[in-house]
């Protein structure tokens, strides 16, 4: 069963990695860098500043790195467990799959999507009462795990398990801040 599900996660990975086009491998490079984002990050900053004002909103803050910190940690702690070869490394998909990026770190699960979701989790939970628009936040981490696929460095089981990662690390992490908020 394990191997009839791994080999459904390379066919998916090479089927969805084939359908990058050329001209837009710029823009999907650009997407998969972090620092594509820090207008993003300073926009949460400001939006939960100015919802929670000063002094809740620097503990929100704070969480957030808190959760985000975490999230890194056990991603990587568990990617040099597992020790899973990223496509792009794997010699089975030499001249099979595009590959834009050439990472030597392991692959299981992934960096972007556990950060990326912890961190828009959080936001969102932080500032849904105050504005049904957060919602919007989650196209960041949706484009930024599908740029991993499409530049050749994550299979489709790393994007999902990355996710739920990231999503159980925020909710755990937002509980525990609104217990601290609570008493502030």
């Amino acid at each position: 069963m394990i191997e009839q599900i791994k080999s459904w996660d390379r066919e998916l990975f090479i089927w969805l990695n084939s359908l990058g086009i050329e001209s837009y491998d710029a823009f999907w490079i650009f997407v998969t860098q972090i620092e594509s984002w820090i207008p993003l990050f300073l926009l949460f900053f400001v939006l939960i500043i100015y919802f929670h004002k000063w002094k809740k909103g620097l503990v929100v803050v704070a969480f957030v790195l808190v959760t985000f910190g975490i999230t890194l940690l056990f991603t990587d702690l568990t990617k040099e467990f597992i020790g899973r070869l990223r496509p792009n490394n794997n010699e089975q998909f030499a001249g099979l799959i595009r590959i834009l990026q050439k990472p030597t770190t392991y692959s299981f699960f992934s960096g972007h999507a556990s950060s990326s979701f912890a961190i828009t989790t959080f936001v969102y939970l932080s500032l849904r009462k105050h504005t049904r628009w957060i919602i919007l936040a989650f196209i960041w981490p949706l484009i930024f795990v599908l740029s991993r696929i499409y530049v050749g460095v994550h299979y489709p089981s790393d994007i999902i398990i990355g996710t739920l990662v990231g999503i159980i690390m925020a909710l755990i992490f937002y509980r525990i801040s609104k217990y601290v908020l609570s008493k502030v």
